[in-house]
């Protein structure tokens, strides 16, 4: 084993039990251990924002630092203060109506939310924080403490977020495991009281394969074929503007990213070429462009170079936006230009699965029941988009295609919302969080009755049984 996958599997287990024990010891922490907890995360980013973007955008090779920003640091930290601000809330018992006649008796009954225990968490490489801190704040405000093993793929930002977290937190509270594909089957194989794995479907039947032997409840963030619909009403000035930065953010490395729109026929041409415009409006140069985000790994950027060049062998029309016709053959950039494929085929690889880079698929429809039954053909996507003015046309698609989450008029933005749930459908996940949603997905909703004294009552329905349990319980075996 090399040193990157040096953390064995004894070892893994031994935090585990260490950090199950102090909870064992010492209870489920106090509101107020919580907030504090909560109050070093926040202090842990905003103290360290430059050293983050900089290890981020050296795993890249390059990522536009307000990219980061605007994603990584601030999307984290907003995340963190929502759970630090309803905490409180939160963590009260929610009230429930006993069932008459009880209730009426003096019988009450609540839901009490308690931690899970020890939360693992699996984070992907594209963005490295928010899928990951992001996360650990609601299994902190839930009470829990947190193993962490993020991407072997943004090593430098890994190994960082470790430093910065095992500075921050205690061993019994936060641990963070490096290393590469044997660190994490060891990782995913421990008997966590919930795992939660961000990253791609292929690798999810393998999660549920190593959770399943400790029956670890898991919940899978993943990605999909995002559809986009413009339908016959919608703005097309706005349509093509938030299209086109929807897609270029992060160079599509975005499992919300759309993979294909869908637009009316007759519109198609006017649409691609706008589109096409507004991105070189975006970047109108590349090479050495600070804001234009590398693709993370050679072995990411030649799968995008194939599914371009599978698509131009079969006869698609390709259109590549790169304003300045700059000349990448011989850089050592991973900068793959913007690339348009208009009208594709469906038997098409970049059909077929998630693209995850700045290649974006136009296909025209005839009528908006094409575009939606086109969609509802495939598997179910973690996000799926409207444009439409016309309030029935964005109900039409809203009700009739089922998506992990959806946003009507613009790109992404539901994800931002701290009071929706954030997660996928079908082949696009299982389970959601994000604020009191994560809360509750990091803890265990304890049913708790108190009983009133109805023994007279009571005394009907247990043996030796008499005619006074028919008289009882007639009254519940009517219509």
């Amino acid at each position: 084993m090399n040193q990157q996958n040096s953390q064995s599997f004894e070892t893994l287990s031994d935090l585990l039990a260490m950090q199950k024990a102090h909870q064992a010891t010492h209870g489920a922490p106090s509101a107020a251990e919580r907030k504090d907890r909560l109050t070093r995360l926040i202090d842990l980013m905003v103290d360290n924002q430059d050293a983050i973007v900089d290890a981020i955008s050296a795993d890249f090779g390059n990522r536009s630092r307000h990219e980061t920003l605007a994603a990584d640091i601030v999307g984290t930290l907003k995340e963190i203060k929502y759970a630090r601000k309803n905490l409180d809330r939160w963590m009260r018992p929610e009230k429930a109506k006993p069932e008459f006649p009880l209730g009426l008796f003096g019988a009450r009954a609540r839901i009490q939310y308690q931690p899970l225990g020890v939360i693992g968490i699996v984070s992907p490489w594209n963005f490295p924080i928010i899928l990951s801190v992001g996360p650990m704040a609601e299994a902190i405000a839930a009470g829990n403490s947190v193993m962490m093993k993020p991407s072997e793929f943004t090593p430098r930002t890994s190994e960082l977020m470790k430093t910065l977290l095992e500075a921050k937190f205690a061993p019994h509270e936060v641990t963070v495991s490096t290393g590469g594909v044997e660190v994490g089957q060891a990782f995913t194989s421990l008997p966590f009281d919930h795992l939660l794995f961000t990253g791609a479907t292929s690798i999810a039947p393998h999660i549920l394969h190593a959770t399943a032997d400790n029956m670890v409840p898991t919940t899978l963030e993943l990605g999909g074929k995002n559809p986009a619909i413009v339908a016959p009403s919608a703005d097309m000035d706005l349509a093509v503007t938030r299209i086109a930065a929807g897609k270029i953010f992060n160079a599509g490395q975005v499992c919300l990213a759309p993979d294909y729109v869908f637009v009316p026929r007759a519109k198609m041409e006017d649409f691609s070429t706008a589109l096409a415009n507004k991105i070189a409006e975006y970047f109108p140069t590349l090479s050495g462009n600070p804001d234009v985000t590398h693709i993370v790994t050679d072995h990411q950027f030649d799968r995008l170079k194939g599914l371009v060049e599978q698509a131009r062998s079969a006869g698609a029309r390709i259109v590549e936006v790169n304003p300045a016709n700059e000349d990448f053959s011989t850089s050592n950039e991973k900068i793959l230009p913007p690339t348009l494929v208009i009208d594709a085929d469906p038997d098409l690889e970049l059909m077929q699965n998630e693209i995850f880079g700045p290649i974006l698929a136009i296909l025209p429809y005839d009528s908006l029941d094409d575009a939606i039954a086109y969609a509802n053909a495939r598997q179910r996507p973690l996000a799926a988009y409207v444009f439409a003015k016309d309030k029935a046309e964005q109900e039409k698609v809203m009700d009739n295609t089922i998506s992990g989450g959806a946003t009507v008029n613009d790109m992404i933005m539901h994800m931002t919302q701290m009071s929706l749930p954030f997660g996928g459908v079908g082949a696009s996940g299982m389970g959601s969080y994000h604020g009191e949603h994560g809360f509750k997905r990091f803890s265990h909703a304890k049913a708790v009755y108190k009983q009133i004294n109805m023994d007279g009552f009571f005394k009907a329905v247990r043996p030796p049984y008499s005619d006074k349990f028919f008289k009882t319980m007639g009254p519940f075996l009517k219509k």
